[in-house]
């Protein structure tokens, strides 16, 4: 068993692959760690190597033999049961112990571990997956703040499984795929589930070029709800669109509801007159209904700001 733990396999971002030579496996909205087993509790470590075992006191009860080294990802779920990397956040950097025993109570992590890289000091990484996946679910682990999520066969079940329970995306494995340390391989590929919403422009702040993002936002009676700033999908034509669009709606007052946009957001912004509407993709949203990884697709001609919405399921 190696001193270190090993850097995980990443994966390569693509379409859904299908075919009886894959293997798939829901897509968690968290953050990967290694458990590397050494007679007690596990010492944990993030993808960069960094030692996160303070952060995560509700792992050390889980005890398997020396020498075994488990992959996975730090999940916190919100109360629908579904995982928030929002919540996650106020967990990943936490290293003073009583914080983190406090924040253990109030936000709980579950480690979900899909794969087994030494077990009682004895190499894995060379098995196929699903020989990794058979011996790592003969060792039962299922705790109070860890488990073993499942495995599939059927890819387009487990995308429609995973879309239907708000999940991030799904994870297609090679069935026969060895481990590769460190290796961005494309025998793992990522799938994930972007939607997209039309959402009114309040405004925009100059960046690196003149309009460096998109203030955007939902009608409300007091005003738009603030749902974030777009820098991406942005490129020269879409920027000169734009703003030959938004300069003339220029206006002196904010067309969002009073203190939504954060004084971050809102430092050096343009406030515009809210009619026109962008269809923008984004990953999901924050609990305050913020959209992550938002990216601007077109200007939505053909529909007006009182049509816009939040999505229901968000």
């Amino acid at each position: 068993m190696p001193g270190p733990p090993l850097s995980p396999m990443l994966a390569t971002a693509g379409p859904l692959p299908v075919g009886p030579e894959w293997s798939y496996e829901f897509k968690w909205d968290g953050v990967r760690v290694l458990a590397l087993f050494g007679g007690g509790p596990p010492d944990l470590f993030a993808r960069s190597g960094a030692v996160v075992t303070a952060a995560y006191p509700e792992i050390a009860d889980l005890h398997l033999p020396e020498g075994t080294l488990l992959d996975g990802e730090m999940v916190v779920f919100d109360a629908a049961g579904r995982p928030s990397f929002t919540a996650l956040a106020e967990r990943m950097h936490v290293r003073d112990k009583a914080r983190a025993a406090r924040l253990a109570v109030s936000l709980p992590v579950t480690y979900m571990i899909f794969d087994l890289l030494f077990l009682d000091g004895m190499d894995h990484t060379g098995l196929p997956y699903l020989a990794r996946r058979e011996r790592l679910e003969e060792l039962g682990l299922a705790g109070p703040r860890w488990m073993v999520p499942p495995s599939f066969g059927d890819g387009a079940a487990t995308a429609d499984a995973a879309r239907e329970n708000h999940l991030e995306g799904v994870m297609a494995k090679r069935s026969d795929s060895v481990y590769l340390p460190g290796h961005r391989s494309p025998d793992w590929v990522k799938v994930k589930f972007d939607r997209t919403g039309d959402y009114v422009i309040g405004g925009w702040r100059p960046g690196a070029r003149k309009l460096g993002g998109l203030l955007i936002g939902v009608p409300t009676a007091d005003g738009l709800a603030f749902r974030g700033r777009v820098g991406g999908g942005i490129g020269a034509v879409a920027e000169k669109e734009l703003l030959a669009r938004l300069e003339p709606l220029a206006s002196g007052e904010s067309p969002f509801a009073p203190g939504a946009v954060p004084r971050e957001d809102s430092r050096g912004a343009h406030w515009v007159r809210p009619e026109l509407v962008a269809e923008i993709r984004y990953g999901n949203q924050t609990p305050d209904r913020r959209l992550r990884f938002p990216r601007f697709l077109r200007l939505r001609d053909d529909k007006t700001a009182a049509e816009c919405a939040d999505d229901e399921d968000a």
